[in-house]
């Protein structure tokens, strides 16, 4: 079984490191912050593996030149190749299943545009990790993508196994629940997870990783087809909803200016 660390960065990212049970050698997933994984590698001596990225952003990529400089030239650096991404050496170009180098780790590269029109999900054994796509509770803002493609690729991760492990890169959780309490007030599986996030957050600790069948039955943005929603938009917006796909649009809408 894969075993996962998020590291709390930056205002609210995770950067998350994985490993197998028998190898201390980790991976890493968009680090923004080079100094915090150095840090950690150094407390525990975990020799790093290489490094995945999901998206151009920043708050992704900015750590990636202080673990080459650290670590070395050799280092792995998966990214998007259409984000031309500075210090990304191993650009992924397409979907499909590639083996990560330095391990016996196998990765399924899974094309989700919408955030960025070049992000990219990492799934790996059981565990996804899906950078600023999904959220717990919510999804990632539109900003080159149209609303159509993040349904697309949201519509895509709901085919997985609801077992797996999501690990998001923010904490957004308690918003994201707070808007998904105003559209869907009546949702019992949503309720209940809201008290069990507070009671997290509360603790300081982390409400990730989430799970597909737990979003599939709390997250709003994968929930465009629920009646009440629809009911909650239409009084929103005055104005019918035909289908899904408009449902999602107008959610996210909402959610923008919430």
């Amino acid at each position: 079984m894969l075993h996962i660390t998020p590291l709390p960065a930056l205002d609210d990212n995770y950067i998350w490191l994985f490993q197998s049970q028998q190898n201390p050698g980790v991976y890493v997933v968009d680090p923004g912050d080079g100094q915090v994984v150095i840090d950690y590698l150094t407390q525990t001596q975990h020799p790093l593996l290489g490094i995945l990225i999901t998206h151009h952003h920043y708050d992704h990529t900015g750590g990636i030149a202080s673990l080459v400089a650290k670590f070395g030239d050799n280092l792995p650096v998966y990214g998007p190749q259409v984000e031309n991404i500075a210090g990304i050496n191993r650009p992924i170009s397409t979907s499909g299943n590639i083996a990560l180098e330095n391990s016996d780790f196998n990765a399924r590269i899974i094309e989700v545009p919408g955030h960025t029109l070049g992000h990219i999900c990492y799934l790996i054994e059981d565990v996804l990790f899906c950078g600023d796509t999904l959220f717990s509770g919510g999804c990632g803002r539109l900003f080159e993508g149209s609303a159509e493609q993040m349904f697309n690729s949201l519509t895509e991760l709901t085919q997985l196994a609801d077992t797996t492990r999501v690990c998001c890169a923010h904490e957004y959780t308690l918003a994201n629940l707070t808007f998904a309490n105003r559209v869907e007030p009546h949702n019992r599986a949503l309720i209940d997870y809201t008290e069990k996030a507070n009671a997290l957050r509360a603790q300081n600790l982390p409400t990730l990783p989430s799970s597909i069948g737990l979003e599939k039955a709390i997250n709003p943005f994968l929930r465009s087809d629920s009646a009440e929603i629809w009911q909650s938009l239409s009084i929103q917006f005055q104005q019918p909803i035909e289908n899904p796909l408009q449902g999602f649009a107008l959610l996210r809408q909402w959610k923008d200016n919430f």
